[in-house]
């Protein structure tokens, strides 16, 4: 079971998706400062100095003015702020890994972008009208 184990623990499927985690925590840490830090500030200046975290329905009959103070008084409150805040860094999330992965994408394709001789079956760049192995004519419209 050991070995069986070990095997699997060594694999680079999942060495690579520990790195992955490791790495989306710190990536999240980071994203989480952006929002907070950077972008959430003109944000409440530019709706009026409004603090999200701070937007909350008290359910409870005594009046409070923050969350802070209904949680200490053991208030119930639904805290929508924290929501709001919450789906805005989720949503500023997804558009950075939008952003990454669609570079990373593009740096890829740049990387593969080859064909196949039809001939001699050795790679040659995609905008190639003649492979420079055998000297194969592969597209005669433009030769």
């Amino acid at each position: 079971m050991w070995q069986e184990f070990k095997k699997f623990a060594l694999k680079g499927n999942v060495i690579d998706l520990a790195v992955g985690v490791i790495i989306g925590a710190s990536f999240a840490k980071i994203t989480d400062s952006l929002v907070k830090d950077i972008i959430m500030p003109p944000i409440g200046l530019v709706v009026g100095k409004i603090d999200f975290s701070n937007l909350f329905i008290n359910l409870g009959e005594q009046h409070y003015d923050t969350v802070a103070a209904a949680k200490a008084a053991g208030a119930p409150t639904l805290n929508y702020g924290n929501f709001l805040q919450a789906v805005l860094d989720f949503f500023i999330l997804a558009f950075a890994i939008f952003i990454m992965v669609k570079q990373m994408t593009k740096l890829q394709l740049r990387a593969d972008a080859t064909k196949d001789c039809p001939a001699c079956t050795k790679p040659i760049p995609i905008p190639a009208y003649r492979c420079p192995e055998c000297t194969e004519l592969l597209d005669k419209a433009r030769a």
